[in-house]
């Protein structure tokens, strides 16, 4: 919560709180990442993605959609401009030694703006992602936006543009314990705090940058942990509760996000929060 949710969000100006990026980024990848792989799937199967895909990824962050669109025989294309932590892991992920020069060839990984993935000899993208969901941030719309103007030129004519949002609060588990990180933000009122998802955001976002809705589907991506102490990390990895250990502190926060989680503790210890994400499959002009 994705970027993937999920993804990092920097906090307000002049409030980053101190945080290990490193380790964060580790979490992200080793835990958090893998609760939107029903998403992934879910679009490349209706989108065939194949080895005649071109994919721009945005907020590509540590590469795991990338990876399995590339296990298709897509050739892909990665754009993460917000940490450069999760782009050096996404390196490791997709640019290791043992793949083949073919292969490496075909895969690129971009740490400046869209714009930057493309050239005069690069052909046009045939598909567009921006899997990390919006629905989570008071103002993330408004990136998401400015990021698909600066994107969709580089794709083809009537390519497709994938667009994530979590459900609804009440079909979403998580969102009981991301009002934890609403409630202590409170005293900073500023753009990094937590917000539900609207009906229409993704629509709005889509008709806003000229795109042309066609189609969207709903996803179950339940959250899993081995434990609270590796759900706390996986959810302070993706930068959601940033805002909130900015207006208290780093204790505070794992402490009333650690009583959150309890609800969602099974006998065995693991930890189980049921959501649904919900994509529009948009189209460029």
């Amino acid at each position: 919560m994705t970027p993937t949710l999920v993804r990092h969000h920097p906090a307000p100006a002049g409030s980053a709180p101190r945080v290990d990026r490193w380790a964060r980024a580790r979490d992200w990848s080793e835990i958090q990442e893998r609760m939107l792989v029903p998403l992934y799937e879910a679009v490349y199967e209706r989108l065939e993605v194949g080895p005649r895909t071109r994919l721009l990824g945005l907020g590509c962050g540590s590469g795991l959609a990338l990876l399995m669109a590339a296990s298709r025989g897509a050739s892909v294309t990665g754009v993460e401009p917000c940490s450069p932590e999760r782009l050096a892991l996404a390196r490791e992920r997709l640019l290791p030694d043992a793949w083949d020069k073919r292969t490496r060839a075909d895969t690129r990984l971009v740490g400046g703006p869209p714009r930057d993935a493309a050239d005069a000899e690069t052909p046009a993208y045939t598909l567009v992602t921006a899997f990390d969901p919006i629905g989570c941030l008071a103002g993330d719309t408004e990136g998401l936006g400015e990021m698909l103007d600066a994107a969709t030129p580089l794709a083809g004519h009537g390519a497709p543009v994938v667009l994530a949002s979590w459900g609804p609060p009440e079909r979403c588990a998580t969102a009981a314990v991301l009002r934890v990180a609403k409630k202590l933000a409170e005293p900073l009122r500023g753009t990094g705090s937590w917000r539900p998802a609207g009906r229409d955001d993704l629509e709005e976002v889509a008709e806003g940058s000229g795109l042309k809705p066609d189609g969207s589907g709903r996803v179950a991506c339940p959250f899993g942990y081995a434990g609270v102490d590796s759900a706390v990390r996986g959810l302070l990895s993706t930068g959601l509760f940033d805002a909130a250990i900015s207006a208290t502190d780093q204790e505070q926060v794992d402490k009333e996000l650690t009583e959150a989680l309890h609800p969602y503790q099974r006998q065995d210890g693991t930890v189980w929060m049921p959501n649904v994400f919900r994509y529009l499959i948009a189209r460029t002009p």
